[in-house]
């Protein structure tokens, strides 16, 4: 059992003295983890986000722009006095790509690992340490600003390092909502949730391009101290699993006869005490000790990859993240390439596509609730992004409003499937029936799924670089997008089959019966 937080305990130990704790204490915690988990992982996006910021500042004219007096002009520096070396030159995009993929495979492969140690680590501990280092990181490129650091090896190693620390955080983050949210109204609820990836995309934009044309470095410094200071809240208030304050995990398979508890019921008692938060957990002994041995035991990798719909909803991933992340490093660099707005106001037109991004993530989530279809529900919007694709290259730089509704529209749609997998989808899996209640599941199962996808990932943005480099031409790189798409329906297809069979059931057996079956 996991340990109780010090946040926690000093808040049991005042509010003894109260009446009651906060009504419910099952539906208090659960509102803490929702909120303490969203911060978080916003906080993760938020440090991700300046570099695609600060690609336009590296690489920017110098036409009409004055020289401190620091700078000593020549014709050797005379059309690059402003670049920051060694971002700069006709290979730009190819470098730039380069220092993408430095974090993308470095968080691709250790994400792997990531999962493993996650299922046997307080959660807590692991998001805590996790979000110091990724703090430490973006500080790490920051100060190379005010070190004047040119050296590209500095750069790729901080890359590297920020990489591998950063996978600490969605194994985590989803274990942890996975430990205390069971599959009613999952869809909706993770895809609320998950709008943290757009929101911390945001975030992260608008604080690089404040600091952007005065100090790049504060770009990096500002949410690397944001999720340090998070990482140390979640430290003294995270409660990774019910059981850890006496709740009755929603996922606990239940045991018949008259000591089961209804683990989904968060009415209080005439006593006002929670029948979900129970201090001895009413189950029978021989029972108690089946499950805990069951439950304590860390499922391995390939026990996870054989739980049904892992192998598809993972090569699905592996291509709509390798779509998400590219617009995530490139959006900004193509409004700034593509039109005449500047640096600043490209980044904040890039925010439309996150905007629209959280409303999808949302959608994808209710309709997956409605229909019990994930498969079917990725498939659409999938099917439906490709011309929204096309639409915003031909279409989007020709008008500012016409830029933002296509980018918008683009953004729900690219990235609904996305969402649903990574959270909803994670979820379901980790808590699939094959494993029995195994409750050391779930950051496993994530960490394949984001693992695979995060592979996508890392190819995404430096395949963009390097063909944006052969021509610099945007619409080979936009028809690079619009195959990936077609790749992830592809791998959805005989997931979709089997969700539509289920069609022709009665509708009885269709809500009994688990959909990925």
């Amino acid at each position: 059992m996991a340990e109780v937080p010090l946040g926690i305990k000093f808040i049991q130990y005042t509010s003894n003295s109260c009446s009651g704790f906060c009504g419910s204490r099952f539906a208090w915690f659960k509102a803490s983890v929702f909120f303490l988990t969203f911060a978080t992982y916003a906080a993760y996006h938020a440090t991700r986000k300046p570099l695609s910021v600060v690609k336009s500042y590296f690489n920017r004219s110098c036409d009409g722009l004055t020289p401190p007096s620091t700078v000593v002009i020549d014709d050797h520096n005379r059309d690059t006095w402003c670049d920051w070396e060694p971002f700069y030159g006709p290979e730009v995009g190819t470098i730039l790509g380069v220092m993408d993929s430095a974090f993308l495979f470095a968080y691709a492969v250790a994400m792997f690992a990531s999962g493993f140690i996650a299922e046997r680590i307080s959660l807590r501990y692991f998001l805590a340490v996790g979000m110091i280092t990724s703090g430490i990181s973006c500080y790490l490129f920051g100060i190379a600003y005010k070190l004047q650091i040119h050296n590209m090896w500095y750069f790729i190693l901080v890359q590297i390092f920020g990489g591998v620390v950063q996978t600490t955080g969605w194994p985590g983050v989803v274990a942890v909502m996975g430990n205390w949210f069971g599959k009613g109204k999952r869809g909706l609820i993770f895809g609320l949730w998950n709008s943290h990836t757009s929101l911390g995309n945001v975030l992260g934009t608008l604080i690089a391009s404040y600091f952007l044309e005065t100090n790049w470095g504060m770009s990096f410094i500002i949410p690397g101290l944001m999720i340090a200071i998070i990482g140390f809240i979640n430290f003294l208030f995270l409660v990774e699993n019910p059981e850890a304050v006496g709740c009755i995990s929603p996922n606990r398979e239940k045991i018949g006869g008259e000591n089961s508890v209804n683990c989904n019921s968060y009415d209080t008692t005439e006593s006002g005490e929670d029948p979900a938060c129970d201090t001895e957990l009413l189950l029978p002994q021989n029972s108690k000790k089946t499950k805990e041995k069951r439950e304590n035991t860390a499922i391995g990798f390939l026990g996870a990859v054989r739980i049904p719909g892992v192998i598809e909803f993972s090569l699905c991933l592996f291509f709509s993240k390798l779509v998400n992340y590219t617009f995530l490093y490139w959006l900004t660099f193509y409004i700034n390439s593509s039109t005449s707005y500047s640096a600043s106001v490209s980044a904040e037109i890039s925010t439309t596509f996150d905007i629209g991004g959280i409303l999808g993530g949302i959608f994808a989530g209710v309709l997956s609730d409605y229909l019990n279809m994930s498969a079917v529900t990725c498939a659409v919007m999938l099917a439906l992004s490709i011309p929204s694709l096309l639409l915003y290259n031909l279409f989007g730089t020709l008008h500012l409003w016409l830029n933002i509704l296509l980018l918008s529209v683009a953004g729900f749609l690219v990235n609904g499937p996305y969402a649903l997998i990574t959270t909803a989808v994670s979820a379901e899996l980790g808590t699939h029936p094959s494993l029995l209640n195994n409750s050391k599941a779930l950051a496993t199962v994530t960490a394949i799924i984001d693992g695979t996808g995060s592979i996508g990932a890392a190819v995404g943005p430096l395949l963009a670089g390097v063909v944006y480099s052969w021509g610099k031409d945007w619409k080979n790189v936009f028809y690079m997008l619009i195959l990936s798409n077609v790749a992830a329906l592809i791998m959805l297809l005989r997931l979709v089959k089997k969700e539509l069979s289920t069609l022709r059931r009665p509708v009885e057996s269709r809500i009994n019966n688990h959909h990925f079956l």
